[in-house]
């Protein structure tokens, strides 16, 4: 895996690529001495590359975003992620399923026993938290995509902003005291922030977070999907993104990638975030996962990226 090209200016552009993730996060650094800021990786077990022609000849893609805890000079690939979810896309529908997983969700560790599921990426890396994820919810993604958090916000603010249905007003007297009120809301890149990381005052804590994180891939995914036919658009945003990706993917499949991402018809959009129940383990506070309802969610999504409207 190399990085690919020197740094250069964010553009609006950026956007094309970026939303892979769908949770895309991070400011491009503007030294090569910076540690990495994005990767996206295939994983091991993936058995071809083609869009159309994806193992054993289905057309679903499946993308495990990550957004990555990583603080200041911390390698964002062996940190603890802050964000996941596992995004299937059909390539021939445009439909997109998200599966949110909670961060906090008690799990095996292949190799390491049993510990928040997030850990996964401090111990292996993406592989070893793609194998986890996928063994949480019965399938392995084809992909993982980890960004910082950081760049989330400008990358928001580069495409206009967003809009979000919020089902509920809340508010973080640290974070945004200010809050959000109920309704179709606009956020900027830094609200759209503050809206994806506020946990602690939410009646379901981390579930509604990762349901909120859910309701801004989808105000991405909208606003990019409403300029995907301008000019150029999907061209020059892989062009720019690829002066700063560190990935395995060769030009051609990351056009085929960000192609499927803005292809998305946000009217086929489903989600669903696994449940839970929380538990003190160790002295830690943890979410014990609903482990039936994830094998149900991947085998829902799995043949045609779609969820039950009611999870």
């Amino acid at each position: 895996m190399t990085r690919i090209g020197p740094v250069l200016r964010r553009t609006p552009k950026i956007a094309a690529l970026a939303l892979i993730l769908g949770v895309a996060a991070l400011i491009v650094p503007n030294s090569a001495t910076q540690p990495t800021y994005s990767s996206l990786v295939r994983m091991q077990t993936a058995e071809g590359t083609d869009l159309g022609k994806l193992a054993h000849g289905k057309n679903i893609v499946t993308i495990l975003a990550v957004g990555s805890d990583a603080r200041p000079g911390e390698n964002m690939l062996h940190t603890r992620s802050d964000a996941l979810h596992l995004i299937f896309m059909d390539t021939k529908t445009h439909a997109a399923a998200d599966i949110g997983v909670p961060r906090d969700s008690w799990v095996s560790i292949p190799g390491h026993g049993s510990n928040r599921i997030n850990a996964a990426l401090f111990y292996g890396g993406p592989q070893l938290l793609g194998q986890v994820v996928g063994n949480l919810i019965g399938v392995r993604p084809d992909y993982v995509f980890v960004t910082r958090f950081t760049y989330f916000q400008h990358m928001v603010r580069d495409i206009g902003g967003i809009k979000v249905n919020n089902p509920v007003a809340f508010n973080d007297p640290e974070i945004w005291p200010r809050g959000f009120k109920k309704g179709r809301i606009h956020l900027s890149g830094l609200t759209a922030l503050k809206f994806a990381r506020i946990r602690h005052t939410l009646p379901h804590g981390d579930f509604d977070r990762s349901a909120n994180q859910d309701r801004v891939i989808r105000g991405i995914q909208e606003k990019l999907h409403r300029k995907r036919a301008d000019p150029g658009f999907i061209a020059k945003g892989v062009l720019s993104v690829m002066q700063n990706l560190q990935t395995d993917l060769s030009p051609s499949q990351l056009f085929q990638l960000a192609h499927a991402v803005a292809d998305v018809d946000p009217g086929n959009v489903t989600s669903c975030v696994i449940a839970g129940r929380g538990e003190v383990i160790g002295g830690a506070d943890v979410e014990n996962p609903d482990f039936a309802m994830a094998k149900r969610l991947g085998n829902a999504a799995r043949n045609d990226a779609t969820l039950p409207r009611h999870c």
